[in-house]
């Protein structure tokens, strides 16, 4: 299946990463139809020119490729082999291309359905945030049959500014992403600890900011959420929740292999607590008011 201008392309899930994603194919040229659940995101996409259906099956009608930029495993199951998914209605010998942070078995065994019905499957998480999404700029460490590669390039090309072709078979795309979010975790987890720890010492938090964003402690997580924490900006970018899914994932991995990830369980004890704080849903730099709270201290946003 090789993609073409009139080729038709369906998006599942809407949020901050899929929507900027629905609206770089559409810049490109490209019918684009889609679903959500969520009222809001679908008349945001629909401002963008696309197409919106009331359930994945319609919105992949005839669809050539099915990009899954859902949460986890169980809801890539849901929209593509749910009573309304999106397989039931694609285009013969069409492709899924499955976005979402899941165990490398879950990838391996959602790829085998896919082609046990006669469907191509990208195992493709993505990294960059919404504003690379949104940009066309993504990374994308994806890994499928070569054919695939090659006949989905002008939509790789539309929504990243690189793919990586990690191997012949799904879940080692799944498997880098994991070492991904271990990482990213981490850092966000160390981020907001270190600019609170700078507000018990009563610095001035942007001056630190400016002041390890241009030394070597500076991280690309330090750069990006602190500026959430100095507007007291808790609007959700990443949720906390992802944190909690994410580095959960590393734990069970790192549990089954009997391999230690001290630090990351740290930063999942730190995730898990700020959801428990009533914080979940919630843009993940809200580890830092957790923190704060806990120290009694105030961040900007929290001065009441």
């Amino acid at each position: 299946m090789n993609v073409t201008p009139e080729s038709r392309i369906c998006v599942l899930g809407l949020g901050s990463m899929g929507l900027g994603m629905a609206g770089s194919l559409l810049g490109k040229g490209f019918s684009v139809a889609g679903f959500d659940p969520n009222p809001v995101a679908m008349e945001r996409f629909s401002e963008l020119g696309g197409q919106t259906a009331a359930d994945p099956a319609t919105a992949a009608r005839g669809a050539d490729v099915v990009i899954c930029v859902v949460v986890n495993a169980a809801q890539t199951e849901a929209a593509l082999f749910g009573p309304e998914g999106a397989v039931q209605s694609m285009a013969p010998g069409g492709t899924v291309i499955s976005c979402a942070t899941m165990a490398p078995d879950a990838a391996r065994e959602l790829g085998a359905r896919c082609g046990e019905m006669g469907f191509g499957y990208l195992d493709a998480p993505i990294s960059g945030g919404a504003a690379r999404a949104a940009s066309g700029e993504l990374t994308i460490m994806a890994s499928g049959a070569p054919e695939l590669f090659v006949g989905l390039r002008p939509v790789l090309d539309a929504i990243a500014a690189k793919v990586y072709e990690l191997g012949a078979e799904p879940g080692i795309g799944a498997a880098f992403k994991v070492v991904n979010q271990l990482l990213a975790g981490v850092h966000i987890a160390a981020a907001c600890e270190a600019i609170t720890f700078a507000k018990a010492m009563d610095l001035d938090i942007s001056k630190v900011y400016e002041v390890i964003s241009a030394s070597a402690g500076n991280s690309w997580m330090f750069e990006n959420r602190v500026p959430h924490i100095l507007e007291g900006d808790y609007t959700p970018r990443s949720a906390v929740n992802i944190f909690t899914k994410d580095l959960g994932i590393v734990a069970d991995i790192g549990r089954g292999l009997d391999f230690p990830t001290p630090i990351a369980a740290t930063a999942l004890q730190m995730f898990v607590m700020t959801a428990a704080s009533g914080m979940g849903r919630d843009d993940d730099a809200s580890v830092a008011r957790m923190i704060a709270r806990i120290a009694g201290l105030e961040l900007p946003g929290m001065e009441h």
